[in-house]
């Protein structure tokens, strides 16, 4: 089920499901295994929280200590493994993340939204800047996954080919943007020039915090947290609903 609150739900709660999947393992191994196949790159991972998590896990019985372990000199470290609650927790939670798209919050998505806070100027200069940083980053990414395609199989390259195919998509995008901001064919470029010029916000920008744009918005089938998929959300002036028996306010 979308949405399922979960008991410890973090990313880096997953990983530790899914690495003692196959066998138990203690902490520092759980970590050791997850960067030496280059985790760390999509799953946030710091010791800290990694024996936090595994620790939540425990007490919610996902997972459960079978023996504590001396390797030579270093302190005594205790193993852990999958319990069955913690296995079928790990199939629903995949199935989940795998099946449902959720509403996400990119930090370049909230700049997006609110743009017309810096001129357009200072906004291309931004862009130019993001465009050069993206070229590069992507080039690094395109050598590095050819590198590990000769040595891994494409199963485990999967979050790799997907990040490299999002930040190729974003340049385009981004690039795109640019062009339109240089050319002058972006619509509502010349009212909100002469906002920065002028400190008089154009009432075409000053109208998008109308009830329109909302109603609009509410459409959407992907749920933000705040109703059911394509359910609207009332707001601040909506009518109340009847309960069962009741007239409608009058």
């Amino acid at each position: 089920m979308s949405g399922k609150r979960r008991p410890v739900s973090s990313p880096l709660a997953l990983a530790v499901l899914a690495q003692l999947a196959e066998g138990p393992m203690h902490p520092y191994e759980i970590a050791a295994t997850l960067r030496s196949r280059g985790k760390e790159h999509s799953i946030k991972l710091n010791y800290g929280s990694l024996y936090t998590v595994v620790d939540n896990l425990a007490r919610h019985g996902l997972i459960a200590a079978v023996e504590a372990r001396r390797e030579g000199r270093r302190p005594e470290r205790t193993v852990y493994r999958l319990t069955e609650a913690g296995q079928a927790e790990l199939d629903d939670w995949m199935t989940e993340l795998l099946s449902a798209p959720v509403k996400e919050y990119p930090q370049f998505e909230a700049a997006l939204s609110l743009l017309p806070a810096l001129g357009p100027d200072e906004v291309l200069d931004s862009l130019r800047q993001r465009v050069s940083i993206l070229e590069k980053a992507i080039d690094d990414e395109r050598a590095q996954l050819t590198g590990l395609r000769t040595v891994l199989p494409r199963l485990v390259l999967l979050e790799t080919e997907y990040g490299l195919r999002m930040r190729e998509a974003e340049l385009d995008w981004v690039r795109g943007l640019v062009s339109d901001l240089e050319d002058g064919s972006l619509p509502g470029l010349a009212e909100w020039r002469d906002w920065h010029r002028t400190g008089d916000m154009p009432t075409s920008l000053a109208e998008l915090s109308g009830t329109a744009v909302a109603d609009v918005m509410s459409g959407g089938s992907i749920s933000d947290g705040s109703g059911r998929p394509g359910e609207r959300t009332a707001r601040p002036g909506d009518q109340p609903a009847s309960g069962p028996g009741e007239e409608p306010p009058g």
